[in-house]
């Protein structure tokens, strides 16, 4: 099975493409652009979303919901949002269809139109900020720590599952302040939550950082980013946390009274993740027999597969498997054994590790009588005899090794691929190699445009972690005055 599989080096982008489909994470749907999560692809959101919300309760946020369709009107009052997100929308006009009086099937009734067309949400601020006038009057109202889990549209062109999609899933959170350093600090706060997700729960090696003016949330002050490195040398932006100032309280007129008996207008976040990071998730780590899951999101942390030739031989492994499994489900961990009779070990093998399971277990009448256990692991491939005895105790610290060492390899791979660039000439050279290049930037959008313009590679962030770099240089395209490394990247 893993043979079907395109190799990383013959077909990047084929080799992602069936892993999404072969690996049974996700397929396409009838609706253009769209896609269907099945259901080995969902247990993984679902293990994200668990885990991402419960960080979100633990920082005092509580989940809301707001409807999916926005009145058109209310994107008109926030002019850089609106620009930001028009050519995305997708816009309900009518409510009702009918009979063709023509006999052509059904059509849109045009007695039907809506008096005020209907934006299907590309993203929650218009219609949270209406709301949110109706729920703030004073300091002791504020602040307001809301996310919500739902669906977004943006009616992309090119699309590509998890990566880029019309429809897909999502978190957004959206806060109110009654300062403007409450909201900054909230706006720091969830882009290091973000951090603390991809690094220990994704393995997922990130860089945090502002993005530069013209990279930023349409109608925010300040964006903060999570870039990450796939394997291919290209940058994905992995989530992001917004300080959009007092822009969307003065659109809908969200004022408070605050202490001093004055009103003011509220101060606002809005930060999200999406299913993009399952994307993020099978490029960082994977090969070419398939997904490499870290323990921390895998549906099956550890699958077991019987050798046997015999129905009696078939019970006595299937006893010891049961025995092992209670034990390791007891210490929360997720366990399936595959007695599929239609086929053979070699088969499932493959199949496990397309599917990315971190551990497998392999047992037959021989291993038994040894006191014995095959273990194999996804992320080396190592195979290895381990005694039976003590076993469940050996497979937990198994899968927190497994867990460390794939966050190491992304993590070895993107330092490695980080580099310094200080001339234009170098800049084009370097930029085909893929990988992030450290550069100095005069901090105009003119310049940051040209060299979109002529290389596709865009400023992923401005870093205040992973990779700062404070030191005086020149602008690695005008020549011009600089204090500070950008990074720059080609990008999904």
């Amino acid at each position: 099975m893993a043979k079907e599989v395109t190799k990383r080096s013959e077909n990047y982008s084929q080799w992602y493409n069936d892993l999404v489909v072969k690996a049974d994470l996700a397929e396409q749907s009838a609706v253009r652009g769209c896609m269907v999560i099945k259901p080995y692809g969902y247990a993984i959101w679902e293990k994200m979303q668990h885990i991402l919300d419960g960080m979100f309760k633990e920082t005092g946020h509580k989940n809301a919901y707001f409807p999916l369709f926005i009145p058109k009107s209310f994107f008109s009052r926030e002019a850089e949002h609106v620009a930001g997100f028009a050519k995305e929308c997708a816009v309900v006009t009518h409510h009702r269809l009918m009979n063709d009086p023509d006999g052509n099937g059904i059509v849109v009734d045009p007695e039907a139109k809506l008096e005020e067309e209907l934006i299907v949400r590309p993203t929650s601020e218009t219609i949270i900020w209406n709301t949110y006038k109706n729920w703030v009057h004073s300091w002791r109202d504020l602040p307001i720590l809301c996310n919500q889990w739902c669906n977004v549209v943006r009616w992309e062109m090119r699309t590509r599952l998890f990566l880029r999609t019309a429809e897909f899933l999502w978190q957004e959170g959206h806060t109110a302040h009654a300062t403007a350093e409450e909201a900054e600090a909230e706006k720091t706060r969830m882009v290091n939550v973000y951090a603390k997700f991809a690094r220990e729960t994704m393995a997922l090696p990130v860089v945090v950082g502002h993005k530069s003016p013209g990279e930023r949330f349409a109608g925010a002050l300040d964006t903060m980013t999570i870039e990450a490195l796939m394997q291919d040398g290209k940058a994905l932006q992995a989530g992001t946390s917004h300080f959009l100032g007092q822009n969307f309280a003065k659109s809908f007129d969200v004022t408070f009274t605050n202490k001093e008996g004055k009103q003011d207008y509220v101060w606002a976040t809005s930060w999200g993740v999406s299913t993009r990071l399952m994307g993020a998730l099978i490029m960082a780590h994977g090969d070419d027999n398939g997904l490499v899951l870290p323990p921390a999101l895998a549906p099956i942390q550890v699958v077991m597969v019987p050798i046997y030739k015999s129905e009696e031989e078939h019970n006595a492994v299937l006893d010891k498997m049961y025995e092992v499994k209670k034990a390791l489900e007891a210490k929360g961990h997720s366990v399936e054994i595959d007695d599929r009779d239609t086929l053979r070990p070699g088969f499932k093998f493959a199949e496990w590790e397309l599917k990315g399971v971190p551990v497998r277990l392999a047992m037959g009448p021989r291993d038994l009588q040894n006191g014995t256990v095959e273990v194999a692991r996804r992320d080396t491939l190592e195979k290895i005899s381990e005694p039976l005895e003590g076993l469940e105790e050996r497979i937990i610290g198994l899968l927190d090794d497994i867990q460390k060492n794939i966050y190491n390899k992304a993590l070895a791979y993107r330092d490695a691929s980080i580099r310094k660039v200080d001339t234009w000439e170098e800049f084009k050279e370097e930029i085909e190699k893929g990988g992030f290049l450290l550069c100095h930037w005069d901090g105009t959008a003119e310049t940051e445009a040209k060299i979109q313009e002529e290389t596709k590679a865009t400023i992923r962030c401005i870093p205040v972690d992973s990779a700062v770099c404070m030191e005086e240089g020149k602008c690695v395209y005008t020549g011009k005055p600089s204090h500070q490394r950008v990074l720059f990247a080609r990008s999904y």
